[in-house]
């Protein structure tokens, strides 16, 4: 293998590592104060935050999560707002601000250096004429995003829909005329908090020479060549100097690295590296991770990175056999099926995103087997230590550009800093192997091809030129220039290469074969796997559930305790949100029917979980299955993205991790349809099949059926298929038989008295993945169904938990209430006498304390009065 490696330099990122002698920082994170415009509130704030926390924080306002404050606190993003601060220091070259949010302008000793507009962007104001011995004052006065986005649109000269969320949402009108986070004027699973401050670090730095600004190290590979070249431009803002001496250095590979002259810019330093020495990166379950440390001395600059080798590419050419294209990433030449999840801001207020929140969340994914998380583009870039866990962890990340389920203005000041937003977010990630494709917007070409804002005919091509001027014209045009290391699509939903020949804008961005598909249907039944579209490739798709109480009491209070109060009507942001999840739980089980209402409210929360967590189970099995198949051309499905990993505030939405990072039902079952390995059954046409489905890199020979009386834990009776092989990266069917045949071969069962449960061996009879299971009624219909008396007992050396049911029993949930952590196993069928859980807390906690939190539902359980 020919290696290139490739050290691209970011325009504007500052490296924010360690300075020679020549160089410094002074921080201007910490304390400053806040006012309003009437100086009627102020108070001190810490930066980086933002409005709304300092506030918090300060006792101005109470929790903004709490019952309707949303609506309530509406006048903190109408207001204008006004950070100042004072220092004092020698004299300083450059004023650097690394996010601003959103609208402002910037002052220093009563003298405007510049304004702002971007949330997106980095700032650097030049001040060295400005600052003063002694005490020098900085300002930064933010307007009204709310009020600012009302104004640029009334000076557009034509509509650039949508103009305002729906009514459902409680939010803001105009969100697509500010570069800010499009989901803070409100979206379908989140609050309207137009929040205003400095969201990222504040400094001043000085340099004598020349200042490097970023080393983006981006590996590049050819197969023409048995060497490998590492060619590492630097970007750097140069003042008066002559040439310096730059060293690069590597530890843990070989190469020949001399001292380099840098007389021109941006400066490339050739490097031999001994391919046979270059350790891969892999995503999640396919590899491990392997990094290099890389540091370059000169300048007045210390820079010292991570460095990692991988390839990527999108394959979308012909299938043989089969009608449309392909739709598959190869890393480092192996197809890899994505399993995973679309991420969402994880607050409203980023400065609330700790460390913590994001290593959690991002440990969650992969201990329930993904490999890969879409960052959506309504929200925001992730912070530098998003990226780094997930390239740690090897999180494959899709990476939207931040833009979503809207037209936007084209005019010349959006254009620029639309690029210049482009240009250093690429030059700030793209040495992260995790991000493996970059994508211009979130729905925006399915909107414009389906007319979601009823567009008349005669204005549609003013909005089609629009959209190619934004994203192929200005971003496609950046990214094809800046980064060819990974591939770049201009939307999602997308045809791809079909939309590029349909001028971008394909008569049907939803066609399962092409592309990437988004799919949701809430009312058909989801227990049918043939109400889902076949694709190449999904990369969204879910259904919403509530989380869970412990979650939703310490921001409501008794009286909004009922599924049709006030307050969860206020809470759901999708428009008939809870009746659909309700009209979807009752195709398959009875609802909750408690005269008492808090245990009502309860068992609703449980009931919509256990729907989410089936229908999501069900549509991510056929598309697991679908992998190595095509039916009428569609199929070969490769990859699997649910719509949504996390939650931003505690609300009923589509996610599987409640906000605070409690695991929902969903998620516990994604450990285990996002297994290596994987037994999925079905029916078609009265017959029952099972496929085993194997991302693993050895071929495995695999056997399965065991069938199960409601009434009784003990099988009725076993039945087994012969070994067949199961090639690595397939999906192949390993059983097959008609139901009629199955059921009269086990006594006296029939479709309403028992189930199926099935596990995968291999040739020496160990299981091989997890065990999955079938039913053959809906559970309301079940006969023999019955409370199973689960009883617990806790391990005082640790903490376990041993259930013992005296019947099958659906849906077993544990729940320890307010103290965070995850149980082993949870949602699950249980078909055994005996059954043992483990507790794992996220903080100190004690045996009593548990057993006192602990309770245990199922499905009938919730059928009382």
């Amino acid at each position: 293998i020919h290696l290139h490696m490739l050290c691209l330099p970011a325009l504007w990122c500052v490296f924010g590592g360690v300075f020679s002698e020549f160089s410094s920082q002074l921080s201007l994170t910490g304390k400053w104060s806040l006012r309003n415009s009437n100086r009627s509130v102020s108070l001190p704030v810490q930066v980086p935050g933002c409005v709304h926390s300092a506030l918090q924080q300060q006792g101005y306002i109470q929790d903004p999560y709490y019952r309707f404050n949303d609506v309530s606190y509406r006048w903190i993003s109408l207001e204008n707002w006004t950070y100042t601060t004072t220092f004092s220091v020698p004299r300083k070259v450059l004023l650097v601000f690394d996010g601003v949010d959103t609208v402002s302008t910037v002052s220093l000793n009563g003298i405007a250096v510049g304004t702002t507009d971007n949330m997106f962007l980095r700032y650097d104001f030049s001040v060295r004429d400005l600052l003063k011995d002694g005490e020098n004052v900085l300002e930064v006065r933010f307007l009204s995003p709310v009020l600012y986005a009302s104004e640029q649109r009334k000076a557009h000269p034509y509509r650039v829909p949508p103009e305002c969320p729906p009514e459902v949402q409680h939010g803001e009108c105009h969100v697509n005329f500010i570069r800010k986070a499009q989901s803070s004027f409100s979206w379908d699973w989140g609050p309207s908090f137009p929040s205003v401050g400095l969201w990222r670090p504040v400094r001043l730095e000085a340099f004598d020479a020349l200042r490097l600004v970023q080393v983006s190290c981006v590996p590049l590979y050819s197969e023409s060549s048995a060497s490998s070249t590492f060619n590492p431009p630097l970007r750097v803002k140069p003042q008066p100097c002559s040439s310096v001496n730059t060293v690069v250095i590597w530890r843990g590979i070989d190469v020949d690295s001399p001292k380099s002259p840098l007389k021109h810019l941006p400066a490339f330093f050739p490097l031999l590296l001994n391919k046979k020495e270059v350790k891969l990166w892999w995503p999640n379950g396919h590899g491990e991770q392997p990094f290099y440390n890389l540091t370059i001395q000169g300048f007045q600059d210390l820079f010292s990175s991570k460095v990692y080798f991988r390839t990527v590419d999108l394959y979308q050419g012909q299938i043989v056999g089969t009608p449309g294209l392909g739709f598959f990433f190869r890393v480092n030449g192996k197809p890899i099926f994505l399993k995973g999840s679309n991420w969402i801001p994880a607050h409203s207020f980023q400065d609330q995103v700790t460390p913590a929140v994001l290593r959690n969340l991002l440990q969650s994914a992969v201990d329930a087997n993904m490999n890969a998380l879409r960052v959506w583009g309504g929200g925001v870039y992730e912070q530098d230590l998003f990226y780094h866990i997930c390239d740690e962890m090897g999180i494959m990340v899709w990476q939207d550009f931040m833009f979503a389920c809207a037209m936007y203005p084209t005019e010349a000041d959006f254009i620029q800093t639309v690029r210049e937003e482009v240009l250093q977010q690429l030059w700030r990630l793209k040495s992260h192997p995790s991000i493996i494709i970059w994508s211009g917007n979130n729905e925006n070409e399915a909107a414009l091809a389906t007319d979601w804002f009823d567009i008349p005919a005669p204005q549609r091509p003013t909005y089609l030129k629009d959209y190619v001027t934004l994203y192929v014209n200005n971003i496609r045009e950046i990214v094809q220039e800046e980064d060819q290391s990974r591939p770049f699509l201009v939307s999602s939903p997308t045809n791809g290469v079909e939309s590029e020949q349909e001028g971008w804008v394909a008569a049907d961005p939803y066609d399962p074969l092409y592309g990437d598909v988004h799919f949701y249907s809430y009312l058909a039944d989801c227990w049918d796997w043939r109400t889902f579209p076949r694709t190449r490739f999904t990369s969204e798709y879910g259904f919403q559930s509530w989380p869970s109480f412990s979650t939703l009491q310490p921001i409501s209070r008794s009286e909004d305790w009922s599924y049709d109060s006030n307050f969860s009507s206020h809470r759901q942001h999708h428009q008939d949100g809870n009746q659909q999840m309700l009209l979807q739980a009752a195709l398959h089980f009875h609802l909750p029917n408690s005269s008492e209402p808090l245990r009502r409210f309860t068992d609703t929360l449980y009931i919509t979980q256990v729907m989410q967590a089936q229908c999501v189970k069900t549509q991510t099995e056929f598309y697991r299955r679908s992998r190595s198949e095509a039916i009428e051309g569609k199929g070969y499905t490769m990859g699997a993205l649910y719509w949504q990993l996390n939650d931003i505030w505690q609300a009923p939405s589509w996610s599987s991790i409640e906000f605070g990072g409690k695991w929902k039902m969903l998620h516990y079952f994604a450990q285990s349809f996002f297994a290596a390995v994987l037994p999925v059954g079905f029916e078609d046409d009265g017959t029952m099949f099972v496929y085993a489905v194997s991302d693993l890199s050895q071929e495995l020979k695999l056997r399965t059926v065991t069938v199960h009386s409601w009434s009784d834990p003990d099988p009725v009776c076993r039945l087994e298929s012969d070994l067949v092989p199961v090639p690595a990266g397939s999906a192949v069917p390993v059983f097959r038989r008609p139901v009629a045949a199955l059921l009269a071969g086990c006594g006296r069962c029939t479709r309403l008295t028992c189930l199926l449960t099935f596990r995968l061996e291999d040739a020496g009879g160990s299981q091989q993945g997890p065990t999955n299971h079938h039913f053959l009624c809906s559970p309301k219909d079940a006969r023999g169904l019955q409370r199973p008396n689960i009883t617990v007992q806790e391990d005082e050396r640790g903490f376990t938990v041993s259930l013992r049911s005296a019947a099958v029993a659906p849906f077993v949930w544990l729940d320890v209430g307010s103290v965070p952590g995850r149980f082993s196993s949870n949602g699950f069928l249980m078909v055994s006498r005996n059954v043992t859980v483990g507790f794992n807390a996220w903080r100190p906690t004690s045996v009593a304390e548990l057993s006192a939190s602990l309770t245990v539902t199922s499905l009938t359980d919730v059928y009382r009065v």
